[in-house]
């Protein structure tokens, strides 16, 4: 047995997506996986892609922004697997696009609990498991995204959530250090999913033009995550960055 097969992964939001991709690489590489989403049909439909190695993996479904389903999600995976090495904290949404002061108060908490406290929740559930089991400790990866650095027009609850992931990341890291939890997050950049599509067509910009974007292909990212989860727990990138070349994004586009 290899070291991927002999360890355990969870990805939330893995029924589509950067969160399907990574969960494939990850089976791909011998890791077993829990595939956590909110619609279980995505979830069984990724494993069925995984192919002979869907046998390593188990479909949850699971709203992350719910205490009690999130806990329950652990349990089981323990159950299932025994430990837990890595958790892809990766589940998120985007509320319409708006004006920030159009943006209404259940619009604004609902993308907070999806994408800060869902994050939290499951950190928190990963280090009860981690610090007990034996060998203790292991890994927690971030998906941040651009806009935990620089938001994008008529975005202002993703934004705000998304700099809440690295305040989370980095209060991980010092956490985690005495249980030999290592916390790293990454940020994407235009990943081709079907929820940046529009960028291919043409978005708004923040002088307020429109222009087409270029999309990252999945597989860059599903990589990028492999590298950082296959880390010894020595090591840790606390922060990459992954995105198209030539997106406007460093300087002035």
């Amino acid at each position: 047995m290899t070291q991927s097969e002999s360890r355990v992964a969870l990805v939330t939001g893995a029924g589509t997506g950067v969160g399907k991709a990574v969960s494939l690489c990850l089976l791909s590489h011998g890791y077993r996986v829990v595939l956590a989403g909110i619609y279980r049909e995505p979830l069984e439909q990724a494993l069925e892609e995984a192919g002979p190695r869907a046998g390593n993996g188990l479909a949850i479904q699971v709203d992350v922004s719910d205490p009690q389903l999130v806990a329950a999600l652990f349990e089981q995976t323990q159950k299932r697997f025994g430990r837990l090495d890595v958790l892809f904290n990766n589940a998120g949404i985007v509320e319409p696009p708006g004006n920030l002061e159009d943006l209404s108060i259940d619009q604004w908490c609902r993308v907070m609990e999806v994408n800060a406290m869902g994050s939290f929740l499951c950190t928190q559930q990963a280090f009860k498991l981690m610090k007990s089991q034996v060998p203790h400790g292991g890994r927690i990866i971030n998906n941040g995204s651009i806009s935990a650095h620089a938001p994008r027009p008529s975005q202002v609850a993703y934004t705000a959530s998304k700099h809440a992931i690295t305040g989370l990341t980095k209060a991980t890291s010092l956490e985690g250090r005495k249980y030999n939890i290592a916390c790293g997050q990454i940020d994407l950049g235009n990943a081709a999913t079907d929820l940046a599509a529009q960028m291919a067509k043409g978005v708004r910009q923040a002088n307020g033009e429109v222009a087409v974007e270029p999309l990252l292909d999945l597989k860059h990212v599903a990589s990028a995550v492999l590298y950082m989860a296959n880390l010894p727990l020595d090591a840790n990138v606390q922060f990459l960055t992954i995105m198209p070349t030539k997106m406007p994004f460093v300087g002035r586009g």
